[in-house]
């Protein structure tokens, strides 16, 4: 029998908007509104309600949210057996700022401005992905020659990127004398707050160079980790949902652990999130890169090795034995040596919760959906802390047998023979190269290696991680998963 614990959204007479988000996906609505209906609930404090937008896709659910009044359900799973549901009331508008039916980009985007433009927006946060920055993952730089980028360059006050809509609304407050909001990215991205300063005020600088520099120096870009596993939805948990009495089209689940750690650099002012258990430091920096190395870099190295052997969620490939053994020894040999954590912290004990949260049986987190946008997530996740690792002598096996495995994905067609779709912003180039080598796997290998908008240069030239690659490309290649892992 179920445990169910059911809470119903906060009432509140006074309803202020103070946040503006741009990224209404599911990880949002699990995650950073669960955080503020909390405090919420706790403080009845309404000054912190959210302006949700998405800015390309998923109208849908943009006016899905806004038929429904803007309440939804999150249903946290502990276990198959014990859920907590609950209902948000905190997002107050939702809105779409992308193409509309006619593909004119023009649907309330000029309301979410002006809404960013408002003295009353304090705080502007993000969940945009890491492509939805336009830099290049490996050198930071902004992608100026990007189509969207280029257009926002062009038409500065009609933007289409997250950081064209945060350069104009600045702009706009520095022209009306309204001290500018501060901007606080929750994507996995190492400084997510560095590198989104970055974004902005390169942006910005090909507009005013004034601009440019208040921004730089004005505007508060401060860092988090956030930390929540949130599949997306499948029929199967809006059926479990039935079974308990929500019928919700806009419903997410997700694990019951959440996290959130967070500088606080906040000139405008903030909620009290600490009282929610979100831990508000001076540096995020040591949480956020044990977090990308060890909880996304396992997620990445199960998502390439068990996608390409048919297998479907998360929790099916760590109950492969020998896929549960490598995430391991990942995590302990070769991503936890990378990193300077605080006194107390036991990366050993990490790595071990982390496996018994991938083994919740409640949650189905799609192999693919992990998978998508390697391109971007690969240099963060496992190169960086590689390329230290060669550059004090050490190999990393593990990540090599990733590299190759995200190699043999990028092909579209499993070990199995099955076909699927590979979502990346490079995919058409992985599929030239697939198309210019076929069966020659040292020169496949070679030119994925020289793409240096995802390997290093420094990489790239490190014979042994070249040669381990290529190796791993070969015995995954000609003898499957098993001997590929033997093989370590």
């Amino acid at each position: 029998m179920s445990q169910v614990l059911q809470l119903p959204a906060s009432e509140m007479e006074k309803h202020e908007i103070g946040i503006v988000h741009l990224g209404l996906g599911a990880f949002h609505r699990a995650h950073q509104a669960v955080y503020l209906e909390r405090y919420r609930q706790r403080s009845g404090d309404g000054e912190w309600g959210v302006c949700s937008a998405n800015l390309r896709s998923s109208v849908g659910l943009v006016d899905g949210l806004s038929a429904a009044g803007h309440r939804y359900h999150v249903a946290e799973y502990a276990d198959s057996e014990r859920i907590t549901l609950r209902e948000i009331g905190v997002i107050e508008e939702t809105l779409f700022s992308g193409r509309d039916g006619a593909g004119n980009w023009s649907r309330d985007r000029e309301a979410l401005l002006a809404r960013m433009a408002s003295a009353d927006t304090r705080i502007v946060t993000l969940t945009v992905t890491e492509k939805g920055y336009f830099l290049n993952p490996a050198s930071g730089e902004l992608i100026a020659d990007d189509p969207m980028i280029i257009g926002d360059i062009t038409s500065p006050q009609q933007p289409r990127t997250a950081p064209g809509l945060l350069v104009e609304a600045l702009a706009r407050r520095r022209e009306a004398g309204i001290a500018p909001f501060t901007v606080l990215s929750c994507d996995n991205m190492p400084d997510n707050g560095k590198r989104t300063r970055q974004a902005v005020v390169q942006l910005a600088e090909h507009r005013d160079a004034e601009l440019a520099s208040w921004i730089a120096t004005e505007v508060a870009f401060p860092s988090s980790m956030v930390d929540r596993i949130v599949p997306a939805m499948t029929d199967t948990d809006y059926e479990r949902l039935a079974v308990l009495g929500v019928t919700d089209p806009n419903a997410v689940v997700c694990e019951a652990f959440t996290q959130w750690v967070v500088e606080d650099n906040f000139p405008q002012g903030r909620p009290s999130w600490e009282a929610e258990g979100v831990e508000m430091v001076a540096d995020v920096a040591p949480f956020e890169t044990m977090k990308l190395r060890m909880l996304n870099g396992s997620h990445s190295l199960l998502a390439y090795l068990g996608a390409l052997a048919g297998i479907d969620t998360v929790f099916e490939g760590v109950n492969h034995v020998e896929l549960r053994t490598l995430l391991r020894r990942y995590m302990l040999e070769e991503a936890a040596p990378t990193l300077d954590m605080p006194t107390g912290i036991d990366l050993e004990s990490y790595a071990d919760s982390l496996l018994a949260r991938f083994a919740n049986d409640s949650l189905r987190h799609r192999l693919q959906q992990i998978a998508m946008d390697g391109s971007q997530k690969l240099p963060q996740r496992w190169l960086t802390g590689t390329l230290e690792r060669a550059n004090a002598g050490q190999t990393s096996p593990c990540v090599a047998l990733g590299m190759a495995a995200w190699i043999r994905y990028t092909a579209g067609e499993d070990l199995l023979g099955n076909s699927y779709s590979v979502d990346d912003p490079l995919a058409a180039r992985f599929a030239s190269l697939h198309q210019a080598h076929g069966s020659d796997s040292t020169a496949l290998v070679a030119a994925f290696l020289a793409i240096d908008d995802v390997v290093s240069s420094a990489l790239a030239k490190d014979t042994a991680f070249t040669q381990a690659v290529l190796a791993a490309y070969q015995k995954l290649t000609q003898d499957g998963l098993r001997e590929a892992l033997a093989a370590l």
